[in-house]
């Protein structure tokens, strides 16, 4: 029994050892071996609160932290350093020069570590916190180190690496000659990726310029953030653009992300006309924008790992509303919408690859590292068919727009030829909706006035419009030095009718008796309902007198006919009282109230007649000057 636990005890042991060495063994290179990949066979070892140095990695109680990256190339956020051991040897048909490739292009720090003399190591600063030339040994987009020659015995080296935004180390061994042709091929792929989003870029540029619409601004904006943003990507920005310094922190791999977030939210809201079809998707977006100037705030202060997370964020919030903006507009028959979801899903999948690629989900490799490229330019192309498509779709609106006022400006002109207030209310109601409002209040306005001024049974004006419109007449009369007539009607025997017939029969004879007033006067007179069942007739111009006399006498038999109230022939006689300006009265006060006293002896006389003040006890000139004086009380105001 203590045989076969001391057995089972050897046999962990063995394994164990046996364990060990297999994830300690070195690379093997051979002939063949020029672009290995290096991440199945190398060591990972997080250095927590960044207290390791390389010295001290020689101790056996560090060396036993690291752990087989087991083919990982990537541990994403991270706000501790990281060590990667790496152990080649040569075999004897393996050249002895090799190259090592670090295929993270926007990582902020490295160091490669190589063995020198005497145990000591020799350091090689590279990633974003030098220029260019001093980050590599050979003009190459990605980060390449010159191994030392290597012989017989294996060479283990270490490779530190810190980025809080996203630790990657994607590493590969190289003959040079080999990354030369690879290298070669890659920028003229590169190349015509590069060409065909500027082309799509200048296209839109020269377009905006040419309409200035603000869906094109937006759409060259985005279009250069995503241009620049994969020029830093691939490495040929800090290759070409800025090879002289380090990284500025306005074109890092998290400003450069922001600033075309920012762009592309822009965009989205522009084309899909968020505010007003999808709101709740344009409060998101607008909300992802200050996130972005956040992010890039937290950035040029320090905040990197903070930053990344911010963006990594935002996929939950932009990416949704955009998405979501783009199906609800997709099913309201707006077809751009259909070319901006084709072209997001595709930003979207590669967007989303590289977020995983940045927290570690999926690691780099080479068939993930274009994909992004090649969607930002499959979507310029979508998009600018898109943007085509609108400035087709606004014609066509703008057409149908045009269209459909030249149909409602003729129907208006048909309907306002009787007035040419109408007209100008029309023009006004088709041209702006305050002019429509505007209308309706002059019209309310009217409808008041004319309420204010005229009797509502008889549509005739009233004893208050008479006044205003009699001292207009005495001022007109008095300049031309001609007569004005003022004659009082009153009906006789009138409230018998109220009393046997009702008040129907009583409006219906008022009604008449208006009526028959207007068609007797001249176009120029004016006829008033004073109240009750009296009427005035204010008669001007050179004849006034004349004409008064003529009117009246014309009134006495018109008015005094029947009027057929169903089965019921109703019949009045009217009394008239008349005075005349400047001869009874030179005001209207003294004018109403010697025609009133004039209508008043004509009903004293037996009713049915006319009385003109100046016959049959005309006022003397004294008595008119003395009711003008007085400015008797007439109760019309």
């Amino acid at each position: 029994m203590r045989l076969n636990i001391l057995q089972m005890c050897l046999y962990a042991c063995l394994a164990a050892f046996c364990s060990q060495a297999v994830a300690a063994a070195p690379i093997v290179l051979d002939s063949t071996s020029s672009g290995l990949a290096l991440n199945g066979q190398i060591e990972l070892l997080e250095d927590v609160g960044a207290t390791l140095k390389v010295a001290d990695l020689a101790d056996p109680a560090v060396q036993q932290r690291f752990v087989p990256a087991n083919g990982k190339a990537s541990v994403g956020q991270s706000r501790n350093p990281w060590w990667i051991k790496v152990s080649l040897q040569r075999r004897s048909d393996a050249p002895p020069h090799w190259w090592l490739e670090v295929g993270s292009v926007t990582q902020l720090n490295m160091q490669l570590y190589l063995p020198g003399p005497h145990t000591s190591w020799q350091q090689r600063q590279g990633g974003e916190v030098v220029n260019y030339a001093d980050g590599r040994d050979h003009a190459y987009r990605r980060t390449l180190f010159k191994l030392p020659e290597m012989g017989d015995e294996p060479l283990t080296f270490y490779l530190r690496t810190y980025d809080p935004a996203g630790n990657s180390f994607p590493l590969k061994v190289w003959q040079l000659d080999d990354l030369t042709q690879l290298a070669a091929t890659e920028n003229i792929g590169l190349g015509v990726i590069y060409g065909i989003i500027t082309a799509l870029l200048l296209y839109n540029l020269f377009i905006f310029f040419s309409l200035r619409d603000s869906a094109y601004f937006w759409y060259v904006l985005a279009t250069g953030g995503a241009l620049l943003f994969i020029v830093s990507m691939t490495g040929h920005g800090f290759q070409y653009l800025w090879p002289n310094h380090p990284v500025p922190v306005w074109l890092d791999r998290i400003f450069l992300p922001s600033l075309w977030g920012i762009f592309a939210s822009r965009f989205t809201q522009t084309l899909m006309q968020t505010r007003r079809y999808v709101r709740w998707a344009h409060h998101l977006l607008n909300l992802a924008c200050v996130m972005y100037v956040v992010a890039m705030a937290l950035d040029v202060f320090g905040q990197r790992g903070t930053a990344a997370w911010i963006i990594a964020l935002l996929s939950f919030t932009s990416i949704p509303a955009a998405l979501g903006a783009a199906f609800i507009r997709w099913r309201q028959n707006y077809f751009p919408a259909f070319l901006y979801l084709c072209g997001y899903g595709l930003i979207l999948g590669s967007t989303g690859l590289l977020l995983m690629r940045t927290t570690g989900l999926i690691q780099p490799a080479g068939w993930n590292a274009y994909v992004f490229p090649l969607a930002v330019a499959a979507e310029s192309i979508l998009f600018s068919f898109a943007l085509a498509y609108r400035i087709q779709t606004l014609k066509h609106e703008r057409t149908t727009a045009l269209q459909q006022a030249d149909r409602e400006k003729t129907a208006r002109l048909s309907q306002i030829q009787a007035s040419a207030d109408e007209l100008k209310r029309a023009v006004e109601l088709r041209t702006a909706e305050l002019a429509l409002a505007n209308q309706q209040l002059r019209e309310r306005e009217q409808a008041l006035q004319h309420a204010a001024f005229h009797d509502p049974l008889t549509d005739l004006p009233n004893r208050r419009y008479l006044i205003e419109r009699v001292e207009n007449a005495l001022a007109d009369a008095h300049r031309r030095q001609e007569s004005v007539a003022l004659l009082l009607v009153d009906l006789d025997h009138f409230k018998p009718i109220n009393d046997r017939h009702g008040h129907d029969a009583g409006d219906l004879m008022l009604r008449t008796i208006g009526q028959r007033l207007r068609e007797h006067v001249r176009s120029n007179d004016m006829v008033a309902r004073l109240g009750g069942d009296e009427f005035a007739i204010l008669i001007s111009g050179p004849e006034a007198e004349q004409h008064a006399q003529e009117i009246a006498v014309r009134l006495l038999t018109e008015l005094a006919r029947p009027v057929l109230y169903g089965a019921n022939n109703l019949a009045v006689t009217i009394s008239i009282g008349a005075a005349l300006f400047p001869q009874h009265a030179k005001q209207f006060a003294g004018l109403y109230k010697a025609a009133d006293e004039a209508l008043y002896q004509a009903k004293s006389q037996g009713r049915s007649g006319c009385i003109m003040r100046g016959k049959d006890g005309a006022l003397s000139p004294e008595q008119c000057l003395f009711l003008d004086v007085l400015q008797v009380p007439t109760g019309l105001v």
